[in-house]
């Protein structure tokens, strides 16, 4: 009997229902060769469009290296996604060590690409003599001719080979900064094995607390820096010695002055960006990130940030003085209050004005429920449906997939869903594709294939995953993104989706949220886990009133993240401060509660660092302003109206990155939006409507 040879899977069509990977089947060789493979057949690529004898035309250049990925053509692509998307969810040292090989591999291709003279040349010819054209191919005609201008297109050779240094480098220290965040996340844990330390901590977080001991064949209690261990240990523990330890553990990730610590790579990443931006003719890096922002430039965000400050900054100092005045009520006048202290004395003024605890609602917040409810709403607005697939291959048995129907039955798109927390995942949520959607040469709208990847609080060996509301909001958020992705009907992949500017990209997540709160939603799927009695009117209506508790507070951390970034990236000559000591002075006006000068956010801050927002944090508060407003629309005609949810979808979520932002809004909206109902929503000003 002849040995079958094993084939690499990402050199032909996936054998899968919808096309979509065979998680399982292939191999971290099978990857690395993928990816030596796939750089080669993008060279080809390239080769065939500058070798064209025929006069550039949009068709044969721009339209050719856009739709002309045919399978043979697409490795390069597939198995990056694959690859990196794993990378977040999913990793080990082995996938690590790959990541190293073969980033200055794929950055290198990358130069190769967008620092080609013959490829430029013919796209700035079409860029100039182009034909009449549909709105959708004027944006990728000029995305793609101004991605290689500010990839150093016109740049000389010197330019061009220095451009190359930098980004290379700029590349490789993005990796290592997102593997040590991660070895250092892994690295602490808290373990008890005397109960009386457990103190104040309620059920939910003792069982799981439990559990992460037993995996680990310990005795007693383990808790982590993972947001389901680490949130309710600070909100509930009465072990004020033990909140510290987290708290400093916490918040000194990746700056211990060992191999995984970020300052260094930090402070060489912002050298690298404005060493770039300046190459590339712009003062700093946040001229040239903003150049592509519906913000527009520097102004713009400052006036943003000022004026949040000017409107919340009085609520906030008040907030904090009340908890502040609560804790020395408790505990003494001599009380000082510090920063482990803030989430613990906090909750107990909440439940003290409110009588309302996270606690108090995770009965009938089961995940399961949870699911149900937030498909149910998709289901009530838009009219789609989920139908969970076991045949559908995933990278892990937390993860679930479903198929996706539009309103008529079609099919729409695939939905991946990863939940918990693990070994070998980053912190934290984000919504991620495995495919893109556009309309294929032959007319064919090829779907979607999307992912939310979370760290909720995980099953028990005695309950289900009872969540928080904030991880209920969560959801939303991530689910909202989803959305985004999975009502993409564009022409081109490049433009559909979420690839849009990114100061747009958290409005469908952030407008999902406000359903978080609504009563009409919560009655939906907010039933106990053990009686199936839903959620009662009382418990909803203390929700409510508790909604705006330290907004205030919360908006100006945000600010206050917000100006660390543009601190960063609005520098023109080079950054050689302590980072520790810049962090404080550059947030400093947003500030309301002491900052310790052991603790650092910039070391583990993936946002703006390695995860595509430097010079672009402020983009969450920008897309709140216009959730809030975006949402009020809805209040006005109803949660659920589905007229208002069609016109939101046919403006917006289905349009990608075709139309500049602002004329999508606009077209949803009927005008400009304003701050005035965000105001209204945090209670910060009343405003008639």
């Amino acid at each position: 009997m002849i040995e079958q040879t094993h084939k690499n899977p990402f050199f032909e069509q996936y054998h899968t229902l919808h096309e979509t990977v065979p998680f399982g089947d292939f191999t971290l060789a099978d990857i690395e060769e993928a990816f030596v493979e796939g750089i080669k057949r993008d060279d080809e690529l390239i080769e065939k469009i500058t070798n064209n004898p025929e006069k550039p035309t949009f068709d044969n250049t721009i339209i050719y290296r856009e739709e002309g990925k045919e399978h043979y053509y697409a490795v390069l692509d597939k198995v990056s996604t694959a690859f990196y998307n794993l990378m977040s969810a999913e990793t080990n040292d082995e996938m690590d060590a790959l990541a190293q090989k073969i980033q200055p591999m794929l950055t290198k291709h990358a130069n190769d690409v967008r620092l080609n003279p013959v490829l430029f040349e013919r796209i700035k010819h079409v860029h100039r003599h182009h034909r009449r054209l549909t709105p959708e191919e004027k944006v990728l005609l000029e995305d793609t001719y101004q991605g290689l201008v500010r990839s150093g297109a016109l740049l000389d050779d010197e330019g061009k080979e220095k451009l190359r240094k930098l980004t290379e480098e700029a590349g490789m220290l993005s990796l290592q900064f997102s593997q040590n965040m991660l070895k250092e996340n892994k690295a602490f844990q808290l373990h008890i094995t005397d109960e009386e330390q457990l103190d104040g901590l309620p059920e939910t977080a003792r069982e799981a607390a439990a559990q992460a001991a037993r995996e680990q064949e310990k005795e007693g209690w383990v808790f982590t820096l993972d947001f389901p261990s680490y949130n309710p240990f600070m909100t509930y523990s009465t072990q004020r010695e033990l909140r510290r330890q987290m708290y400093m553990a916490k918040n000194t990730v990746a700056c211990h002055g060992n191999s995984e610590d970020n300052r260094g790579i930090c402070k060489r990443l912002i050298n690298l960006r404005r060493e770039i931006a300046q190459l590339l003719g712009y003062k700093t890096y946040a001229d040239y990130v903003l150049e592509r922002r519906m913000a527009g430039n520097r102004k713009s965000v400052y006036k943003l940030l000022d004026q949040l400050i000017d409107a919340y900054k009085p609520t906030a100092i008040k907030e904090v003085k009340a908890i502040e005045k609560y804790a020395r009520k408790t505990e003494g006048k001599d009380f000082r209050m510090e920063p482990w202290d803030f989430g613990f004395y906090s909750h107990k003024l909440k439940l003290g004005k409110y009588n309302i605890d996270a606690e108090m609602l995770r009965p009938y917040l089961e995940l399961n429920k949870v699911i149900e409810g937030v498909f149910g709403l998709a289901n009530r607005l838009y009219g789609i449906t989920f139908r969970e697939n076991k045949d559908i291959k995933v990278y892990h048995p937390d993860v679930k997939a479903y198929e996706v129907f539009d309103r008529d039955g079609s099919y729409l798109a695939v939905f991946y869903a990863d939940f918990h927390p693990r070994k070998g995942k980053q912190s934290g949520a984000w919504m991620t594709e495995y495919q893109g959607q556009y309309i294929d040469r032959k007319g064919v709208n090829v779907r979607p294939h999307v992912s939310v990847v979370m760290n909720l609080t995980k099953p028990t060996d005695e309950k289900p995953a009872l969540l928080t509301l904030g991880e209920v909001e969560t959801f939303l958020h991530e689910f909202g993104h989803s959305l985004h992705g999975m009502f993409a009907n564009t022409r081109f992949e490049s433009l559909s989706g979420t690839n849009v500017r990114w100061d747009f990209v958290e409005l469908p997540s952030q407008f999902m949220e406000n359903y978080a709160v609504e009563k009409e939603f919560l009655r939906t799927f907010a039933f106990h886990y053990q009686t199936g009695e839903p959620l009662p009117d009382e418990l909803i209506d203390r929700i409510v009133k508790s909604r705006n508790f330290n907004a205030a507070y919360s908006c100006m951390r945000q600010v206050s993240f917000g100006l660390l970034d543009m601190a960063y990236y609005t520098m023109k000559e080079p950054f050689d401060e302590d980072i520790v000591e810049f962090e404080k002075k550059a947030w400093a006006k947003a500030m309301v509660t002491e900052q310790l000068p052991d603790t650092c956010m910039t070391v583990q801050f993936s946002h703006i660092m390695a995860g595509g927002y430097a010079a672009g944090y402020y983009s969450y508060k920008w897309a709140e302003v216009l959730d809030a407003d975006a949402f009020s629309v809805f209040k006005k005609h109803g949660i659920f109206d589905q007229k208002t949810a069609q016109r939101f979808r046919d403006c917006i979520l289905s349009k990608g990155g075709t139309e500049h932002p602002m004329i999508l809004y606009k077209r949803f909206r009927g005008g400009e939006p304003t701050i005035k109902a965000l105001l209204k929503r945090n209670g910060i000003k009343i405003v008639n409507d």
